[in-house]
Parts: C-alpha cells; structure tokens; sequence
C-alpha cells in the first residue's frame, strides 16, 4: 500500500508539493477540472448546489500530451510520482453522459485523451459517470470538537436546468427547461456505451479506467438516476466490460453510506479480484439520507480492519485522504490532511512492520 494525496487543480505547485512529501506522501492523485473557477474562497471542497460550481472548462482542448508529460515531470522533479488523474471535465463529455448530438465527436476526444494520458506515462484515471455528480451535501460543524465538515441531511430533488451536467455549465445560452427524465437501464446503457468505445484504448494505452459510485449513494439525485449506490453495483460496472482496465475508484465513505451490504465485504470482494485502481480512505457517521463526514478515527468504519483486509489481498495501490473536516486555525485544509496523512501513514508502517 502507498501513501498518496489529492491535489486540486489550484494546488498543483511547488508549495503543496511539498507539503505532500511533508505529510509521507509517495503519489499524488490531481484534478485538472477547475471547480472553483467562480469562487477562490473557502476552496476546501465543492459540494454542489443548485447552480453547481460554475463554468466546465474548453470544450475545444482536451488536456495535451505537452501539458500532461509536463506536469508529470514537474511532480517528479518534487519527488512524487503522478498516480491518477480525476474526473473528466464536462465540457469533454457532457453529450456522452446525456447521449446528445455531440456524444460521437466527444468519445473521439475522449480515446485521444485516454492516448495522451497512456503516452504521458499516468497509469490510472478516475471517472464518475453521473449526470448530477455530487450533490445534496452541505457545509456543517460535523466533526470532533465542532470542525467544519461535509454531510446530507435531505435528498436534492430539484431538476437540472439545460446546459449543466456532473454540477458544472457547459452551455450557458442552452434553451430554459430542465433535463428530461430517463430511466436506470438508460444510463447503464449510456455506460456500456462509454465503456465500449474506450475500454480498448485504454488496454492499448496502458490506462486503467476506475469509477467513482455516487456520492451521495441515492437513487435518484435531482431527478437523475444513479449508477453505483449499493455495494453490489460495482461489480456490475466490472462485468459490463471484464478488462484489466476496468477498475474502481474505491471511496470508503460512500461505500459505508449505502444503504445495503458492508463496507469490509465489499472492500475484501474487490480488493481480492484486483479490480480496486485507488481508494479514497475517509470515515462517516451514518448512511443516506443522513450522514455526516468525520475525522478519520472517529466514524462508523473500522479504518484499521479495513487496511488488514487490503494487506491480506495484497493491495499494492495508494491511499489518499479524499477530503478531510476542517480544523480550526489559520490552515484549516492543511491541518485537516496533515492530521489524516499522519495517522494513514502510522497505521500503515504499523501493519507493514
């Protein structure tokens, strides 16, 4: 197991590079969306809302081999290795997962971004296959001692207005009228699409492709269907499509959150079929429709067992904290994910020893 950290697309410098080799960190694990392009305050974490976190990025320009080698060799200059990317930016896919006019001319894209990222030497990219993306969470003093934490204490059930897809607007002139409502088999469908188009460039290109479940793990989220909210889906999406790079992107606090099966079951199940790319190791209180985001030693999930029954399959992957709660002083975010990496990496080196 390797101790790793997510870095947003503003903290891609040499400060919070640092930083990660600071707090034990080997791998990074990056965004290039830009959540926070329309606010540069409190930038911890988005948590979605009625109009989302503002504008998708270029729908013109995938991310380039140029750029992608570049920042892969700054990140080893700092002695890190870049393990994954995360999430598509929806300007590159928003027909793909609406299956509008565009979805042709974006898979193509698509295929020549996964080719980019392979020739760049990225082994993994995480995606979430969802039309809502993350939504019904709010900001509220959940952790210990009063930190400011993320949670959902109600379903958003509010329809999502044309031009806006996975919580970001693509198309701010789009005609006014909501999406229309489709089915579960529909988006399924809509994936094995995805899947079969780039499953294959992505054996050929070396890239595994891991998908998020929801979060939050509902089945219906603002009138859209949702893929992965009990534990038992995943192993649909790896079916759909058995390849070497078809893999999950293992998120410990929505696993917990479903509603049906166990956190530990499902972690030993995939670990054992290999089919786990990375994890997000966070902890929480509760399940949908109510849960809240803790500290990492204080929630439902028995952080440790989990890391036992990883190193007894013998997961190789990396870990990384996900989000954290807030801790209160002048470096809320950094204080929060230096306490978190401290204990990730003492637990680790314990059961290693």
């Amino acid at each position: 197991m390797k101790l790793g950290l997510g870095l947003y697309k503003h903290m891609l410098n040499t400060d919070h590079y640092n930083f990660a080799k600071q707090c034990g960190a080997t791998h990074l694990v990056i965004h290039l969306v830009d959540y926070f392009g329309h606010n540069r305050k409190g930038m911890d974490q988005p948590v979605g809302g009625k109009s989302g976190w503002g504008y998708a990025g270029n729908p013109h320009e995938i991310w380039s081999y140029e750029e992608l080698s570049s920042l892969k060799n700054e990140i080893n200059d700092h002695g890190l290795e870049l393990e994954a990317i995360e999430n598509f930016d929806p300007a590159h896919w928003h027909d793909v997962l609406l299956d509008g006019p565009k979805k042709e001319e974006q898979i193509f894209n698509l295929k020549e971004l996964i080719r980019n990222v392979g020739k760049a030497g990225i082994p993994i990219f995480g995606y979430n296959f969802s039309i809502a993306g993350v939504s019904s969470r709010n900001k509220k003093p959940y952790a210990r001692g009063g930190a400011v934490s993320v949670g959902m204490e109600s379903v958003d059930n509010r329809p999502i207005p044309n031009g806006m897809v996975w919580n970001m607007v693509y198309n701010k002139n789009a005609q006014k009228g909501v999406l229309p409502k489709i089915s579960h088999e529909e988006l399924w469908s809509r994936l094995e699409y995805f899947l079969d188009e780039l499953i294959p460039v992505a054996e050929e290109s070396k890239v595994k492709l891991a998908a998020h479940p929801d979060d939050p793990p509902m089945p219906y989220v603002r009138e859209t269907p949702r893929l992965i909210y009990q534990p038992g889906m995943y192993q649909k999406l790896i079916d759909l499509k058995p390849s070497s790079s078809n893999k999950v992107e293992f998120c410990l606090g929505s696993t917990a959150e479903m509603t049906n099966g166990d956190v530990y079951e499902a972690t030993d199940t995939y670990s054992k079929q290999n089919k786990i790319a990375y994890i997000h190791f966070r902890n929480v209180i509760g399940k949908v429709p109510r849960y809240k985001e803790v500290f990492v030693d204080e929630g439902d999930i028995d952080m440790f067992r989990i890391l036992k029954i990883l190193r007894n399959n013998k997961f190789e992957g990396v870990l990384i904290p996900d989000h954290t709660p807030l801790m209160n002083c002048g470096a809320p975010w950094h204080a929060g994910m230096a306490y978190t990496m401290g204990y990730m990496r003492a637990a680790i080196l314990l059961l290693q020893s």
